[in-house]
C-alpha cells in the first residue's frame, strides 16, 4: 500500500479565524475541504516541508510551527501520516495559488464542512483549544 508523509498546517490568524482549503475534485479525497499542507520531502524537518508548501499553496510566509498532533490513518488505497503543527505567526492573507478555493472559518463553523475521514482527529483536538 501507498504510503504518504504529509506536513498539515491548521493556520489561525490574528481573528482566530482557521484557513481551510477545498481538494480539486480529480484528487484523492476531492471535494472535501482540508487544512493546507503537503508531501514531506526527503531531508526536510516537518516545519521545513509545511513552510515551503504553504508558501506554494496559499502564498503564506511562515514564521514559524509549533507541533501540534500525527495522525497514522489508513484508507483503502493508500496509507497517510499526518505531522499536524499549528502556524499563529505569518505574513499574508491567503490566496488559492494552485486554483483551489480557500477560506477562513471561525472554529465553530468547522462541523459544516466535509473533512476526510483522517482529519476527524485533528477536529475532535481544535475544539479543546481556546480560540
Amino acid at each position: 500500500m501507498k504510503r504518504i508523509h504529509v506536513a498539515v498546517g491548521i493556520i489561525i490568524n490574528r481573528q482566530q479565524q482557521i484557513l481551510l482549503a477545498k481538494r480539486h475534485e480529480h484528487l484523492h479525497q476531492g471535494g472535501k475541504w482540508e487544512f493546507p499542507g503537503g508531501k514531506v520531502e526527503i531531508g526536510e524537518t516537518i516545519s521545513q516541508a509545511l513552510i515551503r508548501e504553504l508558501k506554494e499553496e496559499v502564498d503564506l510566509d511562515v514564521e514559524s510551527t509549533e507541533s501540534f498532533m500525527d495522525i497514522s490513518h489508513n484508507y483503502p488505497d493508500k496509507h497517510v501520516l499526518l505531522d499536524i503543527h499549528l502556524v499563529k505567526e505569518f505574513k499574508g492573507e491567503g490566496k488559492g495559488l494552485e486554483g483551489q478555493i480557500i477560506q477562513w472559518v471561525n472554529s465553530e463553523e468547522l462541523g459544516s464542512f466535509d473533512f476526510p475521514e483522517a482529519n476527524l482527529p485533528i477536529l475532535e483536538k481544535i475544539r479543546q483549544l481556546d480560540l
